[in-house]
């Protein structure tokens, strides 16, 4: 991979790299774009295969976190921390395990505040107690702001319902069936929500417990996780790994609209949502889609979290999907395009005050 070239291309300000032998931590942080505020993305815990793998995912979740941040209206650039490794067996070693991430606490101290961490995936809240034990530059503690799946999880709903009165005219997502995959933390939040409005739902996931517990809470019924694309839905809720709307899957799909918790849905954006707007698939753009939890954690980096009207900011998701859909109809244009102008549009405005004497 050509790092440079690609941090050029898309405008990215620092790449970090961190080890610390005597933990085995191995991580990569991301920063893209700090005009709006610090970068805020979470830390990824995952078993990549080989370090490129990790810096390319690193380098775009971090970047999708800027636009993220900025389609929300929040004072927040975008970036992300990718750390390598084996998460579960991190977990059964209590000595190594608050070792491990008092150390990557550390070194995002050392970023003087450019950057604040939160959960992610392979992570918890109490491994960011840890990471808060060396450095204030975190959220989605205990007490504060917490998991942010349950918000992330409101946000895809919201954008599911914003999704339907754009398609069917009406936003009850009653008696209509929602394929989702993947059931951990997101995705288990959404089955509940769209479960307590009515839906019908289609599960997958690598894991039998969890599936076992949608199926005995939601009354889900469960196809093999390579079978979930071709169901015939309403809607495809993604709420696993990225880039599952792909050359191999996309003449599968049976939907009508595409909406959920992953990042980074489309392997390659400009290919495959032109390809779902052929078919005729509505494609509900994922970094706002899936924007509950940086807007809920978001009111903790402010220094005084409100519960309350950090839902009033997440249900807004409804609207701001709707009117980009309706756009994207009116214009003809792709719905990521439509998200990606006002995201780019609001980040150089605000670039154009920071010249401002303070």
């Amino acid at each position: 991979m050509d790092v440079f070239g690609y941090m050029e291309d898309y405008e990215f300000e620092q790449l970090a790299f961190f080890q610390d032998k005597g933990t085995g931590l191995k991580a990569i942080v991301a920063i893209h774009n700090t005009v709006l505020g610090p970068a805020l993305g979470g830390s990824r815990f995952w078993n990549y295969t080989h370090e490129d793998l990790a810096i390319e995912d690193a380098l775009r979740l971090a970047r999708g976190m800027t636009y993220k941040s900025a389609l929300a209206g929040l004072p927040l650039g975008g970036g992300k921390a990718v750390i390598l490794g084996d998460a579960a067996q991190l977990r059964k070693d209590p000595v190594r395990r608050e070792a491990f991430w008092r150390a990557f606490g550390r070194f995002i101290d050392g970023l003087s505040g450019r950057y604040i961490t939160a959960e992610d995936v392979g992570t918890s809240t109490q491994d960011m107690v840890f990471v808060n034990m060396e450095t204030d530059h975190v959220v989605g503690l205990p007490g504060r702001s917490g998991d942010p799946s349950p918000y992330t999880a409101r946000g895809v709903f919201k954008s599911i319902l914003g999704s339907l009165l754009h398609v069917y005219g009406s936003d009850s997502v009653a008696g209509k069936t929602v394929a989702v995959q993947g059931v951990g933390n997101v995705g288990y939040y959404l089955c509940k929500y769209l479960h307590d409005a009515g839906a019908k739902l289609i599960v997958s996931d690598i894991s039998q417990e969890r599936i076992d517990k949608v199926v005995a809470e939601f009354d889900a019924t469960v196809v093999a996780p390579d079978d979930i694309y071709g169901v015939e839905c309403d809607v495809y809720a993604p709420c696993a790994l990225g880039a599952v709307v792909n050359d191999d899957t996309i003449d599968q799909f049976k939907c009508k609209i595409i909406c959920g918790g992953a990042n980074n849905v489309l392997k390659d954006a400009a290919i495959h949502a032109k390809a779902l707007q052929e078919r005729g698939i509505v494609y509900a753009v994922d970094y706002l889609a899936n924007a509950g939890g940086v807007i809920n954690v978001s009111f903790e980096a402010k220094g005084a979290y409100n519960e309350e009207a950090a839902l009033r900011e997440i249900d807004r998701i409804y609207w701001r999907m709707n009117e980009i859909l309706n756009i994207a109809k009116e214009t003809g244009k792709l719905t990521y395009e439509v998200a990606d102008q006002m995201a780019e549009q609001r980040i150089e405005a605000i670039r154009s005050i920071k010249s401002i004497l303070k």
